[in-house]
């Protein structure tokens, strides 16, 4: 099935020379379905990639997807043109007396600062709230989730001796949780951060389980046991070449980085990298969108309100 977007949505060309169905609102509106509502708060720069790439896994599942995309009223984008942002983007105080089936959040480029420095901190802080009556699971990304494990249950964030960037193996520590269901006993994931989480930290919160780990990357992805919250550390968005980007633009800067882990053949960058990453990440998001949005969340969303008031 497919996802339901604007019509002009950049992203729209390259899903469809994908073969992922896309469906414009008109004529998402003559059809008698109950589309699941995902909302995406888009936290990145590189924002209509990350809208292309986030939209090309809630594609790839039978569901209808309705997707509505959130940017800060407290941050101004220096890298998203203001017509993007005002055609295609709403802002916290346009939808927060709705209600969602799921919600994104995505990763930031600020681990430099502490989580109280960030310029849109008390926003962010306020969605997270928000996100526990209105929303019935949310899916934190890299820097999002290292955020909403801090906000939620106090977990701190530390800097790590250099960033972590490339592909790394993790192992599935329990095959039998639904977000887990279909994975292999290992599988990759791209990583790109300067900051992570302790595993002993996450180990000591009741309410938490995590789900793999990688004996050099660390936690990987975490749940909260209700299912109505998942840490992913890592990008499974990623395309082929954003660690690339990232890679030039940083050595560019001369910041002299690492050339991406287990990424370019042979480390040599010259070379294309190998996609080895998207089936699993499918798999995350349609395991995610099947059995913690789809098949917990109420028919009428207004139930959430009920279910768990203000």
């Amino acid at each position: 099935m497919p996802i339901k977007v604007q019509s002009n949505l950049p992203a729209i060309k390259v899903l469809e020379s994908e073969n992922i169905f896309v469906m414009p609102d008109d004529i998402a509106l003559r059809q008698d379905i109950r589309p699941l509502k995902i909302l995406i708060l888009n936290l990145m720069p590189t924002k209509i990639a990350t809208e292309t790439q986030l939209l090309r896994l809630l594609g790839n599942s039978p569901l209808q997807v309705d997707i509505e995309l959130l940017q800060m009223a407290s941050h101004t984008s220096k890298n998203t043109s203001t017509h993007h942002l005002t055609t295609f983007y709403k802002t916290f105080n346009q939808i927060k007396n709705e209600t969602f089936d799921g919600l994104i959040i995505t990763g930031a480029p600020v681990e430099h600062l502490e989580f109280e420095e960030v310029d849109y901190w008390d926003e962010l802080c306020e969605i997270m709230e928000w996100s526990k009556h209105n929303v019935y699971s949310t899916f934190h990304i890299c820097w999002g989730a290292q955020a909403g494990l801090y906000y939620h249950y106090g977990i701190k964030k530390y800097r790590l001796d250099k960033k972590l960037s490339g592909i790394y193996s993790h192992k599935v520590l329990n095959p039998n949780h639904p977000l887990m269901r279909g994975f292999d006993d290992t599988f990759e994931l791209p990583q790109s951060r300067y900051t992570g989480v302790h595993e002993a930290d996450v180990r000591k919160c009741p309410y938490l389980e995590i789900l793999s780990i990688s004996d050099m990357a660390g936690v990987s992805v975490v749940v909260n046991k209700t299912g109505r919250q998942v840490y992913v550390t890592g990008h499974a968005e990623y395309d082929r070449e954003t660690l690339a980007n990232e890679y030039f633009r940083d050595k560019n800067k001369g910041l002299n980085p690492d050339v991406p882990y287990n990424y370019f053949p042979q480390d040599d960058a010259s070379k294309t990298p190998p996609m080895v990453w998207r089936s699993n990440a499918t798999l995350l998001y349609t395991n995610w969108l099947n059995y913690f949005v789809y098949q917990a969340t109420p028919y009428d969303l207004h139930e959430l309100l009920e279910k768990y008031p203000h």
